[in-house]
């Protein structure tokens, strides 16, 4: 909702249809309660409305729905702008999908890092929209490939296994490594091993291209 809004001449109005993607596993847990959690999560949306004085068109709808291409534990959200009917009997007007967020868990921390005194570390998050999906990575590191087992799957076979890392740095910068890819990393065109990357860089591995952002 906060990263979907858009601000009129006197109000800021937010997307109030949510469509939440989720794995095929993580789906069928939820099997006898769905409906239940969708309701929940609605009233949840509305409250964080009214408590940023946002405006909505009508009440928020979640929707839960299932995707075969995230893995356990990521999930996507992908928001809509819905117009109420201007007369009864009429559909409601829907506005443009955004991009689908995909958000991964973050790494369980040993007992050791948890004890590490904490230092002047910025913990950014980086996002690589490629078509109409957005990859929220928390870091400090996140693979990209062809795996499975990779934190950004890309379903290229020009793509290696592990083609290549994402890296935060303790300023909150991020860079990103060739993991010894066959058909190497490029940034804006520019043959890589190893670059600091900024955002709004196009990044390509393969034959697939995607642009790089930071959150902070």
């Amino acid at each position: 909702m906060d990263a979907h809004r858009t601000a009129s001449v006197s109000r800021v109005y937010v997307p109030n249809q949510y469509t939440v993607w989720l794995s095929t596993e993580d789906h069928r847990r939820l099997e006898g309660y769905e409906r239940s959690l969708e309701q929940e999560l609605s009233a949840y949306v509305l409250e964080h409305a009214r408590r940023h004085d946002y405006a909505l068109l009508t009440r928020p709808e979640v929707n839960l729905e299932e995707d075969d291409r995230l893995r356990l534990g990521e999930f996507g959200i992908q928001t809509r702008l819905v117009k109420p009917p201007a007369r009864q009997g009429e559909a409601p007007s829907q506005g443009e999908q955004g991009h689908t967020m995909v958000y991964s868990a973050p790494p369980r921390q040993s007992r050791r890092e948890r004890r590490r005194p904490a230092g002047r570390l910025v913990e950014t998050k980086a996002i690589v929209t490629l078509d109409d999906r957005r990859y929220v990575l928390e870091g400090p590191v996140a693979v990209l490939g062809r795996s499975r087992e990779c934190d950004c799957v890309l379903s290229d076979p020009n793509v290696s296994r592990r083609h290549a890392e994402l890296r935060r740095g303790s300023t909150g910068d991020w860079q990103i490594v060739d993991l010894d890819s066959t058909n190497g990393v490029k940034v804006n065109d520019r043959q890589v091993g190893t670059t600091r990357l900024s955002p709004g860089d196009e990044v390509t591995l393969g034959t697939t291209r995607f642009i790089f952002d930071i959150d902070q």
